[in-house]
């Protein structure tokens, strides 16, 4: 078993990893910027160690700082969280280079699923759905023409090492091809260093219906159900759910058992979601891999009665998967709202500011993962998102009331925050009879 975890990142997750290393009895190592001083991470860990200013590139994002705090205190493992350097192959590849122990895949398979043209060959080759689209990257707009002009309008273009929606334009007509082809390599560059992009057929309001995995290094790999994120805003998830009401249980083993298959013949090891879009028809394609925790993995966990943080560590630490029948069968129905210091009448604009009072909801089947407390200062330099409050139910309908009552009952003062957009959310009818889609958030705020 590992002995000494560095957690390279912040907030909600970085308590969340320092929370089951505890329990565990594993010890913690902090890393923390200079505006995340006072930050709940750094308090409750046994150590740690500030690697830089406020700017990402210059802390979370700076592969020597961490390393160097990981060598500095002796940590013989890393858990990178989401986000930040979690499917970053290069710094995965550096840990191994020194024995120390990345709590994630290996930096080839972060690599191949990181790049979406690859990771979506290797998927069609592993029998896995794919939309039809670019054969690899596009080289020029004129070749982006070609094929959309083969698969029909509307399309999408992508950027290959993309994701957190960002590199992402749909066209309806070539004239709107032209005019994003560029937007999309600019925005690629900037976003991911990298603007390679590709071209494939826009599913056109989809549900976004995601399956969790497992595997350990023995071969043994289990599909541990399905996530519903269909609710989303600029292409950035607000509410997901478990099971998803999108699909039946025909179409759901037929997912499991696909994405186990290809788990297997990739080689695949530890946590990771694999991403499909669902049309109306219920036929499903491969959109792309997460290589890491996701942040929705709560709503896996409290269906499943399994701690996927921990099941991470058991796996970097050479243990076999001992998963039971209630593991493997999902018992009722879990939400999860993610809580964001921002502004919804101003596009989602985030605010940062000073939590003046503070009261967290609570009860049966309620918990809130959170590094937020009363006098904490949100910074204005990282994402948003300052708390998920996650609800179990016996069935949706209960899940429900039980996200109205613990967001109703949720306090933040002294910061604006979307709780109240989330509220009407959940208020609504197409929400409540489950007759929604991507375009959801989009359509509601249209009808203002």
């Amino acid at each position: 078993m590992l002995k000494k975890v560095l957690i390279a990142n912040r907030g909600e997750v970085a308590v969340r990893i320092i929370r089951a290393c505890r329990e565990m009895g594993i010890s913690t190592v902090a890393v923390y910027s200079e505006a995340d001083k006072q930050a709940l991470h750094v308090k409750l860990a046994d150590e740690a160690v500030c690697i830089g200013p406020a700017q990402s590139n210059k802390s979370y994002l700076d592969v020597k700082s961490i390393l160097e705090a990981a060598c500095l205190t002796g940590a013989d493992s890393i858990h990178p969280g989401y986000g930040f350097l979690s499917e970053n192959a290069t710094f995965a590849k550096m840990c191994k280079e020194l024995d120390i122990t990345f709590i994630g895949p290996s930096y080839e398979l972060i690599d191949l699923m990181g790049n979406k043209t690859r990771a979506k060959d290797r998927m069609k080759k592993a029998e896995v759905p794919v939309p039809s689209g670019s054969d690899g990257d596009i080289e020029n707009v004129k070749e982006a023409l070609k094929v959309a002009n083969e698969i029909g309008y509307p399309v999408i273009i992508k950027a290959s090492k993309g994701g957190g929606g960002k590199g992402i334009r749909i066209a309806y007509t070539e004239e709107e091809l032209i005019k994003y082809y560029e937007i999309v390599k600019q925005e690629a560059k900037l976003s991911f260093k990298d603007d390679c992009i590709y071209v494939e057929k826009y599913i056109e309001n989809p549900r976004h219906v995601e399956i969790q995995i497992i595997a350990d290094n023995y071969g043994n790999v289990k599909c541990l159900g399905d996530r519903d994120c269909s609710i989303q805003r600029n292409n950035q998830k607000m509410i997901e759910e478990s099971p998803s009401q999108a699909i039946d249980e025909k179409t759901r083993e037929k997912m499991k058992k696909i994405c186990e298959n290809a788990i297997k013949k990739i080689g695949y090891t530890g946590v990771g979601t694999i991403e499909f879009l669902v049309d109306k028809q219920m036929n499903f394609y491969f959109m792309e891999m997460n290589t890491r925790l996701q942040v929705e993995h709560p709503v896996t966990e409290m269906v499943t009665g399994i701690d996927l943080v921990k099941e991470q560590i058991r796996i970097a630490s050479g243990e076999k998967l001992e998963l039971t029948e209630r593991n493997l069968n999902p018992v009722g129905h879990s939400m999860e709202c993610r809580i964001n210091a921002e502004n919804a009448s101003k596009n989602f604009m985030p605010m940062a500011g000073r939590i003046e009072e503070l009261h967290i909801p609570g009860g049966n089947g309620i918990r809130v993962d959170t590094a937020i407390y009363s006098g904490y200062v949100v910074p204005s330099n990282y994402d948003s998102m300052i708390a998920k409050i996650i609800v179990h139910g016996k069935d949706r309908k209960e899940a429900i009331s039980k996200m109205k009552s613990a967001i109703s009952e949720f306090v933040v003062d002294g910061i604006t925050t979307n709780i109240d957009f989330l509220y009407k959310i959940l208020e609504n009818d197409d929400f409540i009879n489950n007759n929604y889609d991507t375009s959801f958030i989009s359509k509601m705020l249209s009808k203002k």
